[in-house]
């Protein structure tokens, strides 16, 4: 069995009309589920994410801005799985789902980053061979 390793990007906020002693009991199952994916070898530490950051561009270094609540990055994990539909149903298990938060599984590239390979940061108008 040959697996990949993805990365779990986990996005948003609580729902408010939950009480904080669900939201609670959820992260607490959370940590069950998640000791036991590393401990299963599917899953690979990751981490939650602090509030605060840097924004690094062209521009300099700034405290911000930021992306809107709704793509809040909360935090990241590893995933290891025979596909991305199996790292999926593996992240599907998360108890903090039921709670309004979501999840981004995406395949880690291997390969080195090249212009002439459309990938996340080509332009648009090079993927349809403009410019």
């Amino acid at each position: 069995m040959t697996t990949s390793d993805y990365l779990l990007i986990s996005r948003g906020q609580w729902d408010e009309s939950a009480s904080k002693e669900d939201v609670q009991d959820a992260i607490d199952r959370f940590y069950t589920w998640y000791e036991k994916g590393v401990a299963d070898g599917v899953l690979k530490p990751g981490s939650r994410l602090e509030n605060r950051g840097r924004q690094v561009s062209r521009r300099g270094i700034t405290d911000g801005p930021f992306a809107e609540a709704k793509e809040l990055v909360g935090g990241y994990w590893f995933i290891v799985a025979e596909s991305l539909d199996h790292a999926a149903r593996i992240a599907s298990e998360n108890p903090c789902l039921a709670f309004g938060l979501t999840l981004e599984i995406r395949p880690l590239e291997a390969a080195r980053a090249r212009v002439d390979v459309v990938a996340n940061e080509t332009p648009s108008t090079w993927r349809s061979g403009e410019g």
